[in-house]
């Protein structure tokens, strides 16, 4: 019996994700048509209109995608942190020896350079990177409270500074890959020192002193 269309949406979604991706790795966002999308993807101009109004709506669905493994990639990080080295740097360790985070920079840049120019699709695109740091933001602070740290600015804000920290560490890496070694390091060397000048101690929780039998016998407060 053929597959209904909503039983088969789901693998057009897929391929057509799959397609877009691998396009805008090789060729860039800019270059590449939707008939190079459906084309790869051994389907049709329908399917591709059926599910998305344009490239743009496709990236975003890629961004929202990324996001998810990213996040989850991290929150499998943060189980194994190493208490002794700074917790933010060891994250950004490990977005960095993945190649395909290399990748998704170029592809992401240069539809941010894209959305630069179209308020409408940096309205969008704002709304999208804002669920990503969201999630970061809640994973900065269980990693610093691991540490008996807490931001001492807006956690979402210390988030964006990491972000672009980040981002520009990895254009440096794309640019001067003879350097690769020395511009990995200046994340070992830098981050612990905005750590430490964005953040302070967390104050330590106390717990209430142990009732007695003395205590009981004279009533709590709720006692009549």
């Amino acid at each position: 019996m053929p597959k209904s269309p909503t039983k088969r949406r789901p693998r057009t979604v897929a391929s057509l994700l799959e397609s877009a991706l691998a396009l805008f790795t090789e060729k860039g966002f800019h270059a590449t048509s939707v008939s190079d999308i459906v084309e790869r993807a051994g389907l049709t101009r329908g399917a591709f209109y059926s599910n998305y109004r344009d490239k743009e709506e496709l990236f975003l669905a890629l961004y929202d995608a990324h996001t998810d493994r990213l996040l989850a990639r991290l929150e499998e990080t943060a189980a194994g942190l190493d208490p002794r080295a700074d917790p933010v740097a060891q994250f950004l360790d490990r977005i960095a020896e993945r190649p395909e985070e290399r990748r998704w920079f170029v592809v992401s840049m240069e539809f941010t350079l894209h959305a630069a120019r179209s308020p409408e699709t940096a309205r969008a695109l704002a709304a999208h990177e804002e669920r990503l740091t969201e999630g970061l933001s809640r994973l900065v602070l269980r990693a610093l409270s691991a540490t008996g740290r807490r931001p001492s600015v807006p956690a979402e804000d210390l988030t964006r500074l990491i972000v672009a920290l980040s981002e520009g560490l990895t254009a440096l890496q794309l640019i001067q890959s003879t350097r690769d070694g020395d511009v990995r390091g200046l994340s070992h060397r830098l981050v612990p020192h905005l750590i430490e000048a964005l953040t302070e101690e967390a104050p330590r929780t106390t717990a209430p002193p142990a009732r007695t039998p003395a205590d009981d016998s004279v009533g709590g407060p709720f006692q009549g």
